[in-house]
Order: structure tokens, then sequence, then C-alpha cells
């Protein structure tokens, strides 16, 4: 996965200097394979992004690099990153994924309460906090909604959003992870924005967007499900945002301070039931010139 980097990937007990130069490294990498939109983006064999003009995607193998060089895992459902390209004010982040569940029943979104699962991200996030201090990750919280889960059962898109702070301790611009969705005949694409309390309502603009231009291959939308062929998801709606999927993402970590410089840590519950946190650095790149610090 690292083989595109001159340098190894950044350990914990490197030295600083040496845990710059991979970062370096993997930036750079990251900026010669951007694809500049418009392009159209292949999403494995399920589905196709069309990339707006403004928006940059960062293909699987050199974003990988850049995430693992920041201490960020991946797994075989992560296809890439998508960054702004043209407005200097912007500094979120998409991570794209297609999770192959299989045909995810959308029926419990028309009786969900928006509360309970709420609670239920609250108490799986508390409960994969010891693990995230044994890993001296700090432990956090979800607060709040800032957009309650909200399916939309003709396009079979869902989108929500949770506030998470810091457990102890100040935090006065808290993380927040935009969540939208696709789904599929074999799966779903997911499109998470990552961002600040304080630029959400701007950004999330972005994350719809992108979500309106991904669009399933003949045969591989949610539509074309076959009941008696097809494989059938072992969650529904509600566990997408409740955290049963996310089991498969794993616990990312926190990078360090070695990439200040053109990243910023900010903590973010992805799920439930110990996914731990993701992270969000601002990573812009000009076009056809170095990546802006």
């Amino acid at each position: 996965m690292l083989a595109i980097l001159s340098a190894p990937a950044a350990r914990a007990d490197g030295t600083p200097e040496s845990r710059a130069q991979q970062a370096e490294a993997a930036r750079e990498a990251a900026r010669k394979a951007l694809v500049h939109g418009p392009a159209d983006v292949r999403l494995k064999d399920q589905a196709q992004l069309a990339l707006p003009e403004g928006f940059g995607y960062i293909p699987r193998e050199p974003a990988a690099a850049l995430m693992r060089v920041m201490g960020n895992g991946i797994d075989d459902t992560f296809l890439g990153l998508i960054v702004p390209l043209e407005r200097e004010t912007d500094h979120w982040l998409v991570s794209l994924h297609f999770e192959p569940s299989g045909y995810v029943k959308d029926d419990d979104a028309k009786h969900w309460n928006a509360d309970e699962l709420l609670q239920s991200l609250k108490d799986g996030t508390e409960a994969g906090n010891e693990r995230r201090v044994s890993m001296g990750i700090p432990a956090i919280k979800v607060t709040r909604w800032i957009e309650p889960p909200a399916y939309d059962s003709a396009t079979h898109r869902l989108v929500w959003a949770a506030e998470v702070k810091n457990k102890e301790g100040q935090d006065d611009d808290p993380g927040v992870n935009y969540n939208t969705y696709v789904l599929g005949r074999e799966g779903y694409v997911s499109l998470n924005l990552v961002t600040s309390e304080a630029d959400v309502e701007r950004d999330k603009g972005a994350a719809r967007q992108l979500l309106g231009f991904v669009k399933y291959d003949g045969g591989k939308d949610y539509g074309s499900f076959n009941s008696s062929t097809d494989k059938v998801a072992a969650y529904g709606l509600a566990a997408l945002v409740a955290g049963v999927a996310a089991k498969k993402l794993g616990l990312l970590a926190v990078a360090g301070a070695f990439i200040v410089k053109f990243a910023k840590v900010i903590l973010v519950a992805v799920a439930a039931f110990g996914a731990g946190i993701a992270k969000w650095f601002k990573a812009r790149f000009k076009r056809g010139g170095e990546p802006a610090a």
C-alpha cells in the first residue's frame, strides 16, 4: 500500500524530523496523483462519481498513504479522498467508501426515533472510550445532532451529522462528521465530510453536491434488487446511524504534531460501538503548483 512513497510509513517512535519528511513525501505523492474536476471517478464496479469543477480526487493508493503517514487506518472499503481546490476558506475533507454490505433494507426509516438514535450513538461512543484511552487517544462524547438523520426513499440517500467534543477540558470548536450515503443493490457508497462546527453549515453543501453526483451502474442500483438471489445486509438504516455497520472501519488513530503544517486534528465520532474517531486535515492543493500550507 505504501510502496508509492520514497519514505517508509510514519511510526510513533520516529523522530520529528523523519516524520515530517514522511508527511511531506505523502503530501507530494497525493498532489501528483490528484485528479481535477470535472472528471468521472469510478467507484469500483458499482458506480460513478461525476466530480465537479473545483473539487479534487486523490485515488486510493496515494490517499491511503497520506492517511497512514498521519496515523489513520484504512480498510478495503476505502476508495480515496476528495478535497476542495478553489476557495482558500474551504478546509474540509471527504472520505469516500463503498461498503459491500448487501442490500440494506430501508423499512425502519419510516419509524425511527431521532432521540433514541442519538442516545445509541452516545452510548456506543462512551463504550469505545476505554479503548481510545488505552491507545493514548482522548476520550470523546457525542453531544447533539447537527442534522438529525434524514432518508429520501425516492433517491435512497441518507444524511446525518452529530457534534462530538473532547470528554474532558475545553472544546470551543468541536468536530463534525457530516455523513452521507447512497444505497445500492449490493451495498452503499458513503461520502463523509469532516469539518468543524463553525464551518459545517457552509461546508455541508459540498457533501450534498457530491452525493447527488453518484450514479450506480445499470443493474447495481437499489431498485434492481432481486430478493431470490441477492444478499441482504444484516442491518438496516438505523444501524448505519447507531454504528453497527461501522465495525469494519476500525479505530482511527490521532496523528502527531509533525503534521501541523498541513493538518488540523479534530476528534470526530464516526459511529458507535467502538468504531473510533476520524481526522480532518487541511490539505489544499493549488492547480498546477505547490500544495498550500
